[in-house]
C-alpha cells in the first residue's frame, strides 16, 4: 500500500487567523518501506514572518520572499500526493494548513478520511508517555543528530522512521526477510528456544556383545545373590 508521510512549516498557529504554510515535505512509502521519492516545496506566504515562527524553523520573511506561490505550483504536490493515506504528527494542524491553503486558491481539499495521525498512534501505544517527534526518536533509537531545526522535508523523513516503529517495527523487516530466504530454508520447522542440532560427522555404532567369558562370569555373580526375584 502507497502512504505518504508529510510535515509543513508555517507562520503561526492558526490558519483562522491568518497565518501561513510556508513548507511542506512528503516522503512516499509503499508497505511502510521508504521508495526514495519525495516532494519538498516552499512557498512565499504574503505577510511577515513572526519571530516566534522563525525561531522554530529558521525560515525568515527575506528567504521566502523570493519563492513561488501555492497557487503556482500547488498542481505537483496534488499529483504526488495522489490518493494515497496521508500520515503526519499531530495530523489536523498539517491538514488544517494544507486544506486552507486549498480553499485559498479555490480548490477542493483533501478529505480528512486520508488522515493518519501518529501522535493518536503513539498515546494509544505509550499512554503518558512524551508524544513529540523528538522523544519518539529517542524512544525508537531513530538519529536525529542532524535536526537542528524544525524543517518540513527532515521532519517527515524522521516520522517516516518513527511511523514503521509504531506499526510493527522490526517485525516488517523480519517478514521481508523470511519472503526472501531460499526456500529449503524457508521450509525449515523452528522451535523458538529450541537449541540447534549438532552438525557432527554421523559415526556406526560400536560393537557391544558380552565375550563368553564376561558371559560366564556375569552368570557366576547372579547365582551368588541370595532370593533374587528373577529366580522364583
Amino acid at each position: 500500500m502507497r502512504e505518504v508521510i508529510f510535515d509543513t512549516e508555517t507562520t503561526g498557529l492558526d490558519p483562522k487567523t491568518g497565518d501561513r504554510m510556508v513548507e511542506i515535505g512528503c516522503v512516499e512509502m509503499i508497505g511502510r518501506v521508504e521508495t526514495g521519492r519525495s516532494y519538498h516545496a516552499y512557498y512565499n506566504p504574503e505577510r511577515d514572518m513572526p519571530a516566534a515562527a522563525e525561531a522554530v524553523h529558521g525560515l525568515s520573511s527575506a528567504f521566502l520572499s523570493g519563492k513561488p506561490l501555492f497557487a503556482d505550483t500547488f498542481g505537483e504536490l496534488i499529483e504526488f500526493l495522489g490518493d494515497a493515506p496521508l500520515v503526519a504528527h499531530n495530523a489536523s494542524f498539517d491538514f488544517g494548513f494544507l486544506n486552507s491553503e486549498l480553499v485559498r486558491i479555490g480548490r477542493e481539499t483533501i478529505s480528512m478520511d486520508r488522515m493518519i495521525d501518529t501522535v493518536a498512534i503513539a498515546r494509544k501505544k505509550h499512554p503518558g508517555a512524551k508524544l513529540s517527534l523528538d522523544a519518539l526518536c529517542s524512544r525508537y533509537g531513530v538519529d536525529r543528530s542532524h535536526r537542528v531545526k524544525h524543517g518540513a522535508l527532515l521532519d517527515a523523513e524522521l516520522l517516516a522512521q518513527v511511523y514503521v516503529e509504531l506499526t510493527g517495527g522490526r517485525q516488517i523487516g523480519l517478514e521481508l526477510a523470511a519472503e526472501s530466504a531460499p526456500a529449503d530454508a524457508a521450509s525449515a520447522t523452528i522451535v523458538s528456544g529450541a537449541p540447534l542440532a549438532p552438525t557432527r560427522p554421523r559415526r556406526e555404532p560400536r560393537p557391544h556383545g558380552a565375550t563368553p567369558d564376561e558371559l560366564t562370569r556375569h552368570s557366576q555373580f547372579i547365582a551368588g545373590i541370595e532370593g533374587a526375584v528373577w529366580a522364583k
